[in-house]
């Protein structure tokens, strides 16, 4: 049994277990829950002014995973640290999760346009606070609840998908409130067929399909919400090859920010447990998408693989090889397959490269 234990930076040692992220001044995290201490981190971080961090107490004095001499070396030349991720501090996510009760428990028009718009400015001045330009998916959480949890995580990696695309702020903050609002019409699905247990017959889920439909006519009168937000939640289950629902319109026919909020639903859906299937993990939910590039759009799919971060700097990984190994550096574009170094040999992988080919993190 672990709890968090607030200590002086002095007092931090290496092989030691942060407790809770750590972040600068400008509230970007340095380094993530779970992180093991090295004697580079604790460098980095008085460099970086901290004099407190919280740790789990019960792995004090422990050392799992510690990287060896030689390893420590080659962390030390190597580590780049990940680029700036979106951070919901615990004052906006309690206010997020409100808002977003609000929109799906009351879908009045009026209150729905002022607490999307609210929640919107919200994860706006998160991506922008610390210029976020990519996204850690389990750091988001604000809600137990799927749709609410479902709604805040599609929106944010729609919006950093779009600042990936270097849209306009205006463009962001549609794209974003799109997101929030998808799944709206899953208010008017009977609660038997959404909450089912199981999966859903083909009958139960034609009346599902309907969700979208239903979220753009919750809407469709409302004139605080922008038409391109509209046509977004309606198209947000449209695929490129024309498979997809309620029209089974193709590339041509849907909205730039449906291609954007396909990609972040389907990915969020897939690694999100629900009560008839588990959650994929990350990586396999990322190979799964890689695998639909006649459904999706390509542009979206490169911005999803440039902005993601699934196995973040300073975390272990366990190799096909049998090796523990630090991750040290992302690649872009190929998210499965970081730069690593084995803790015990100091043996660097670089993942991508054709000699590690046959290695794969596990």
């Amino acid at each position: 049994m672990t709890s968090n234990l607030e200590i002086s930076i002095d007092k931090l040692k290496s092989g030691m277990v942060i407790g809770k992220s750590i972040e600068d001044r400008l509230g970007r995290i340095l380094i993530e829950p779970g992180t093991v201490v090295t004697p580079y981190a604790i460098d980095e971080l008085k460099k970086s002014g901290v004099q407190y961090v919280t740790i789990k107490s019960g792995q004090a004095n422990k050392s799992p995973n510690k990287l060896s001499t030689a390893a420590e070396y080659m962390v030390k030349e190597l580590r780049k640290s990940d680029p700036p991720t979106v951070v919901l501090e615990s004052s906006v996510r309690k206010r997020i999760s409100k808002g977003i009760e609000l929109i799906y428990q009351n879908p009045d028009p009026k209150e729905t346009a002022a607490a999307a718009t609210s929640i919107t400015n919200d994860l706006m001045s998160a991506i922008e606070k610390n210029n976020a330009v990519a996204l850690n998916i389990n750091a988001l959480k604000c809600s137990d609840e799927y749709t609410f949890k479902h709604s805040v995580d599609v929106a944010s990696i729609s919006m950093v998908l779009a600042k990936e695309q270097g849209k306009s702020k205006t463009e962001i903050f549609q794209i974003g409130m799109a997101g929030l609002l998808h799944d709206i019409g899953k208010t008017l699905v009977p609660p038997e067929i959404l909450n089912k247990p199981a999966k859903l017959t083909s009958e139960e889920f034609e009346v599902m399909k309907k969700h979208s439909t239903y979220s753009y006519q919750l809407v469709a009168e409302n004139d605080e919400i922008p038409m391109d937000v509209k046509i977004a939640m309606l198209q947000h289950h449209e695929k490129i090859d024309g498979s997809g629902y309620p029209y089974g319109a193709t590339a041509d026919h849907i909205h730039e920010y449906a291609k954007l909020l396909t990609v972040a639903d389907i990915f969020d859906a897939l690694v999100t447990e629900r009560p008839y299937k588990k959650g994929k993990s990350p990586r396999e939910a990322v190979e799964m998408l890689m695998a639909m590039t006649n459904e999706l759009d390509m542009d979206a799919l490169n911005s999803f693989m440039q902005m993601m971060i699934l196995y973040p700097v300073d975390s272990n990984v366990q190799l096909s090889n049998g090796e523990t190994a630090r991750v040290v550096q992302r690649n872009p574009q190929f998210l499965l397959r970081p730069v690593v170094v084995g803790v015990e040999s100091g043996n660097v992988y670089d993942l991508k490269s054709l000699k590690c080919a046959g290695i794969v993190i596990v």
